[in-house]
């Protein structure tokens, strides 16, 4: 069934999986060796055990045909709230509803078995995700051939590499039709071409209407792939909505948590938090937020601000379009310059030449960078501009088509 993409039908689609007041405890041990737990175990074997919470009341309704991602930093809940969604482990309180066939890349090789080879295995495989053998049979070749490894299918799985695994798995996966589709960053482990095949294939179920839900760190890749995203801290939900602002946001978090480690590992440490104030870009001769015809020149204006004296540095802009993918980067390093400390105020300008993007909405990205290139200050989504409508051709590039007719081939004497 292909639902509709369009904002309006949204609300139509059906629910496809319900997460209602879901929790998960884990219990942490702290004795380390056998003889440890021998002597503490009965009675005082609780003051060795820790209760730890992996998800807190997570409560979400995810729709038909929607791709969702799951992000926060390492230990915030996102894989176990994916494997109580896939069913791989019960919560400790709430419950998951699901409608439809359900498969699920959650781990390197899971389902498996290394002792047996993968032409077993595939059969194995697509029998957990619930494929009879005679399907299997039928779209063997099939995910084979997706695979890539054909001269490889008679051997041991143990004998595989990690991108072997992921190759093997993830063809399995895809080729059983699921209705939802669950990935746990198993894509970072094949090769780049791999990668490419792998989300073709997605965006592929993405206009066949199904519902995937994406666990990764890339963040990038959410805001290309993902409609809306959920945002997990310490077992929380802390933000469910448009990818991109989840996206924003997570940054955030990671930056405050990276003031915090620094604190804790030096409390008499004053810690410096640089800020990117503001940005404003439009057309020279235009105001702040009217359409930027192409050949228009573009000033994007931002002013940083740092505490006490700053360290040489330079400001960085980049573009994304509103899939989130790079269309323009640039930065005063790029272009020569290694700008002097400051302390305070210092606005800073770029003048960006004879713009041809195709028609559409951008964002603009600032960042602060000392000379090693490390990042001071970024400023995700800091302005937005839209391009012209141009009724020629679709894409982020302005390219002015022209169409020759060559004819029909001269037939053969």
């Amino acid at each position: 069934m292909n639902y509709s993409t369009t904002p309006e039908a949204t609300d139509d689609r059906p629910d496809v999986i319900i997460i209602k007041d879901v929790s998960k405890r884990f219990v942490i041990r702290k004795d380390n060796s056998l003889k440890e737990r021998m002597i503490t175990f009965g009675r005082m074997g609780r003051r060795h055990r820790e209760d730890f919470w992996a998800l807190n009341n997570v409560t979400a309704t995810i729709k038909a045909g929607t791709t969702i991602g799951l992000i926060g930093h390492n230990g915030s809940g996102k894989s176990t709230l994916l494997k109580v969604i896939g069913g791989i482990i019960d919560p400790t309180s709430g419950s998951v509803s699901r409608r439809g066939r359900v498969a699920a890349l959650l781990e390197l090789g899971a389902g498996f078995h290394p002792d047996l080879t993968g032409r077993e295995n595939v059969f194995l495989n697509a029998a957990i995700l619930g494929l009879s053998r005679k399907v299997t049979e039928e779209r063997f070749d099939d995910i084979v051939a997706f695979s890539g490894i054909a001269d490889f299918i008679d051997t041991q799985v143990k004998f595989y590499s990690s991108g072997m695994y992921v190759r093997l798995a993830f063809a399995v996966a895809v080729h059983t039709d699921p209705d939802i589709l669950l990935v746990d960053e198993v894509l970072a482990v094949g090769d780049e071409a791999f990668q490419r095949k792998c989300l073709d294939k997605i965006r592929s179920f993405q206009e066949e209407g199904r519902t995937i839900i994406l666990v990764t760190h890339s963040l990038g890749q959410v805001a290309e792939l993902c409609d809306r995203a959920i945002l997990l801290n310490r077992g929380n939900v802390v933000y469910e909505g448009p990818a991109h602002e989840a996206v924003a946001r997570m940054r955030d978090i990671l930056e405050e948590r990276r003031v915090d480690e620094l604190v804790e590992a030096d409390p008499a440490l004053e810690v410096v938090v640089p800020r990117i104030l503001d940005t404003t870009i439009h057309a020279v001769g235009k105001a702040v937020g009217d359409p930027v015809e192409h050949g228009d020149d573009l000033l994007v204006t931002t002013t940083f601000e740092y505490p006490g004296l700053s360290p040489v540095w330079s400001g960085a802009v980049q573009i994304d379009n509103s899939s989130g993918q790079v269309v323009f980067g640039t930065s005063s390093r790029l272009l020569g310059r290694d700008l002097a400390p400051f302390a305070g105020h210092y606005t800073l300008e770029f003048r960006l030449k004879n713009v041809w993007l195709g028609t559409g909405k951008y964002f603009v990205n600032i960042s602060m960078q000392d000379k090693s290139g490390r990042h001071l200050a970024d400023f995700p989504q800091a302005a937005s501009f839209d391009v012209t409508y141009y009724p020629l051709a679709v894409g982020t590039s302005y390219l002015e088509p022209e169409l020759l007719e060559v004819g029909p081939p001269t037939p053969a004497p």
